[in-house]
């Protein structure tokens, strides 16, 4: 029996397929935007190949998209019929269950598959990147210290265990723990973008935004070839810019970075959901402080129309109804919260998530860009504690914790502003009044 390069046992018939799952896996894990080639070369290499089409199947899923669900269960009928280790056929449960709603019982399974077999790689970055948009930190981190004790830099592909350390850390507000992971992680190897967005993370949360600046420029030169995470990465610089009030450049970036509507990767995915979350999050903010976005907010409205009843991200679907609502696209807004009512009705945990979190947080974005500031405030005050439930991170949730603020704000509710006041101090070390989404109303409040 083949093995892949970690000594992993692999049910195929060569070694060019054993090398092709390698070269697949290394793409995935470098967020390579190679990856549909990488994988037909390693399914021509084996067609019968299980862990090929488990492996498939979970790319589709990645997307978050309801009409990739039909390729996915067909990548699941063809890992079924083929043989497989045990750990291989766990990963096809796995990929089972996700589809079916429950990603939690799919992360149940690599918890297993990575008791067992410390090394596969594949299990851990899956369940890294699912805990993360489960709103599981605290499983992001446990499972990064129950794996590490088993590897070492002799292994290849150990700096993805690094890199996943820094994030884990990070988004557990252990900064410099993160911090020291993520640095050691891009020295190995300049190019791991994963790494490189952990120690963007520990830089906006610790306030430190020349930095940030200075270490995407360093790095950017190295992302050839990678796929959409690279314009995360420019999200975040121009997160650090618009903390300085450098509003054109945020701009700049916005149109020439994370969201370049001429750029290859944008026409390949046009409307992926970290992309749409980094634009949305951005126009947000930018409206807040009053600057003139033009008509950036029309292109991302159309393609929210075109994904009214998606409910596959959670998280997303709040971003998608900013957009409606600053395009005032009422009737639009109401198929959108219509979908999401009929996808709640569902029995899936994914079902109870939009049903208790994602829906009422949805509405109040609509009800605070139709100026209705206090109801939005009433419909989103009882989730305010649970929204991490639906992903992202604590940069990434800031945003919806200011459609509050802002809304609190107009609303002329001062105990709800001082509740959000008290929840960013709490939840950030850089103080409210040093942050530009904060400012005005802790200086409001202090008055």
């Amino acid at each position: 029996m083949f093995q892949d390069c970690r000594g992993l046992p692999l049910t195929t018939v060569s070694q060019k397929a054993a090398a092709a799952f390698d070269h697949a896996i290394d793409g995935y894990l470098g967020y390579r935007a190679d990856m549909m080639l990488r994988m037909q070369a390693l399914l021509a290499a084996d067609p019968d190949f299980g862990l090929a089409h488990t492996l498939k199947g979970y790319l589709f899923l990645m997307g978050f998209r309801a009409d990739l669900l039909g390729a996915a269960r067909a990548a699941l009928a063809d890992a079924r019929r083929c043989p497989g280790t045990e750990r291989e056929r766990a990963h096809t449960a796995a990929l089972a269950h996700w589809i079916e709603g429950d990603p939690e019982a799919a992360i149940a399974v690599w918890d297993q598959i990575l008791t067992d077999h410390p090394h596969d790689l594949l299990a851990f970055r899956l369940a890294h990147f699912l805990n993360f948009w489960c709103g599981r930190p605290e499983a992001m981190l446990a499972s990064v210290l129950s794996v590490e004790r088993h590897w070492s830099p002799a292994l290849p592909a150990y700096g993805s265990i690094l890199a996943c350390r820094c994030f884990a850390h990070e988004e557990s507000g252990y900064y410099l723990e993160a911090e020291h992971a993520g640095r050691e992680a891009v020295r190995r190897d300049p190019t791991d973008l994963w790494a490189a967005h952990g120690v963007a993370h520990v830089l906006e949360m610790t306030g430190r935004r020349l930095e940030g600046i200075a270490w995407v420029e360093r790095l950017q030169a190295r992302w050839d070839g990678t796929n959409n995470l690279k314009h995360h990465l420019w999200w975040h610089q121009a997160m650090y810019h618009l903390e300085l009030g450098d509003f054109a450049k945020v701009l700049s970036l916005y149109d020439s970075g994370f969201r370049d509507l001429a750029s290859p990767l944008t026409e390949g995915a046009p409307d992926l959901y970290i992309d749409v979350q980094n634009a949305a999050s951005m126009l947000f903010r930018l409206g807040r402080h009053g600057v003139d976005v033009g008509d950036r907010w029309t292109e991302i409205a159309d393609k929210a129309q075109a994904r009214i009843g998606d409910c596959q991200s959670a998280f997303t679907l709040p971003h998608w109804m900013m957009a409606l609502a600053a395009t005032g696209r009422e009737s639009a807004a109401n198929d959108m919260l219509a979908g999401m009512r009929d996808f709640a009705v569902g029995g899936q945990p994914i079902a109870g998530l939009v049903r208790n979190i994602a829906l009422p947080v949805t509405e109040a974005v609509l009800a605070n860009g139709q100026g209705r500031h206090a109801d939005a405030v009433a419909l989103m005050r009882p989730v305010i504690g649970e929204m991490y439930l639906m992903g992202g991170s604590h940069a990434q949730q800031d945003v919806l914790e200011q459609v509050f603020m802002d809304s609190a704000l107009k609303a002329g509710s001062a105990v709800d502003a001082r509740m959000m006041l008290q929840r960013a101090a709490g939840r950030h070390p850089v103080p409210p009044a040093r942050r530009r989404g904060y400012a005005m109303g802790a200086q409001l409040l202090a008055g």
